[in-house]
């Protein structure tokens, strides 16, 4: 069917059981939609939770993402229906965002990219928040828009799916070094610089990778940034903040509900970084830390006694 003609109550299957899935099945159920959650765990097979599915939700962790489409794609699902992706990543074999993972193995569909400063746990409490969803589709967007939508949680859309999608990706590393600086009680002076420094970053790597700048400075940007850089809550700030307290890496990860897709972007943005000779000053230091190769000190060091230059 046509996306102008989606029923008002929607099928909504989202992929993925954890904290941000369940958040985002509830606010499509709170709307009165029929939802059905999968989880890898469950012993139905995923074609069971399709039927008559019109928007597929995505939130799986990003290593989950490859498996996923080739199910899907084997089911020869009708074009009309909306793939709505959650994950925020890289994938380490071809440095691609999920967004496009989904879009290479099923293009007929529309994708969507939802991604904003929303920490799920106080979505879950009912706490106010907005988000952003993108796509070149912009039918696609709208309908999924209306589907999540409430007096509590706002949804804008916009056309920059890869800058949206980038955006609420590179800020996971930059919530680790946040959180190591917090770690280590460098101060508010020290925590500002990193954040502003960082945002440049971000909009270097993004717009390299085709985003458009605009979107970094809007919800799924500098407000993921700021969400993530400045709550025990995120799953990134918490890497960086006990690394600095002297705890190694997999006893962190270990400890921490969840998966902290930074650690993973931050090696992927490496390798792509090298690639591409794009300069990464700050996520280089997290991709040293994170792999045993500097103290939470001394890439404090290397960031401040990098050579002067103008701001830019």
């Amino acid at each position: 069917m046509p996306l102008s003609s989606l029923p008002a109550s929607s099928h909504v299957t989202v992929l993925g059981s954890g904290a941000w899935g369940s958040v985002l099945a509830t606010l499509a159920s709170r709307n009165g939609h029929q939802v059905r959650v999968w989880s890898r765990r469950s012993p139905d097979l995923l074609a069971s939770y399709l039927d008559d599915a019109n928007i597929i939700v995505s939130a799986v962790s990003v290593k989950g993402v490859p498996e996923l489409t080739t199910q899907l794609q084997s089911l020869h699902l009708p074009h009309s229906v909306i793939l709505l992706s959650a994950t925020k990543g890289l994938d380490s074999a071809t440095t691609r965002t999920p967004s496009q993972l989904w879009q290479a193995a099923l293009p007929h569909h529309p994708v969507v990219v939802l991604s904003g400063p929303n920490l799920a746990k106080e979505i879950a409490q009912n706490l106010p928040a907005a988000t952003v969803v993108a796509s070149r589709n912009i039918a696609a967007a709208q309908q999924v828009q209306q589907v999540f939508a409430s007096d509590r949680f706002r949804v804008y859309t916009n056309t920059d799916p890869i800058g949206t999608e980038l955006g609420g990706t590179l800020k996971n590393v930059i919530a680790i070094a946040v959180g190591v600086c917090d770690g280590l009680h460098l101060g508010t002076n020290a925590k500002a610089a990193l954040i502003t420094r960082a945002l440049t970053e971000i909009i270097r790597v993004g717009t390299y990778l085709g985003g458009e700048t605009e979107t970094f400075f809007g919800l799924s940007g500098l407000g993921d940034l700021l969400a993530t850089c400045n709550s025990p809550l995120s799953r990134n700030y918490q890497v960086g903040y006990r690394l600095a307290q002297g705890e190694p890496l997999n006893q962190v990860l270990q400890a921490i509900e969840g998966t902290a897709e930074g650690v993973n972007t931050a090696n992927v943005l490496f390798e792509l970084a090298q690639r591409e000779t794009i300069p990464t000053p700050v996520s280089l230091q997290v991709y040293r830390l994170l792999n045993g190769k500097i103290t939470p000190q001394q890439a404090v060091e290397a960031l401040m006694e990098r050579d002067l230059k103008s701001e830019d």
